[in-house]
């Protein structure tokens, strides 16, 4: 079993930087690929951000590529999500997810945490 829990997020203003952190519980969390996922109002949830179980691969969605920077700490058993240069569309919950498996797809997926709320404001 894998628990994980996002803390980091809040107000900013647009142009502005947060960092998302997810703490996991459990014995086996160097095994997992992990990601972001986010939800707006009124919108699906949408993949954002991943890495590999090793850290050596990440993937990103168009909209925030260049921008936000997945990353781990296997010691730690931490995930982060830096997001630079906001913009106000990327207000959205953010969820933490970890999969066993080789795609993003939300069925993939095996844990979701809470979601930590982010907003950017204009």
């Amino acid at each position: 079993q894998v628990q994980l829990v996002e803390s980091g997020g809040g107000l900013v203003q647009a142009g502005g930087s947060l960092r998302l952190s997810c703490a996991a519980s459990g014995r086996t969390f160097s095994w997992y690929a992990m990601g972001w996922f986010r939800q707006a109002p009124g919108k699906e949830r949408e993949f954002v951000a991943g890495i590999s179980w090793s850290g050596g691969n990440t993937y990103y969605a168009d909209s925030v590529k260049g921008r936000f920077t997945i990353s781990r700490d296997n010691a730690k058993n931490t995930v982060y999500l830096q997001m630079n240069s906001l913009k106000p569309e990327d207000t959205a919950v953010y969820y933490c997810a970890a999969t066993y498996g080789s795609t993003w797809r939300l069925e993939s997926i095996n844990y979701w945490g809470k979601g930590t709320l982010v907003t950017v404001s204009s």
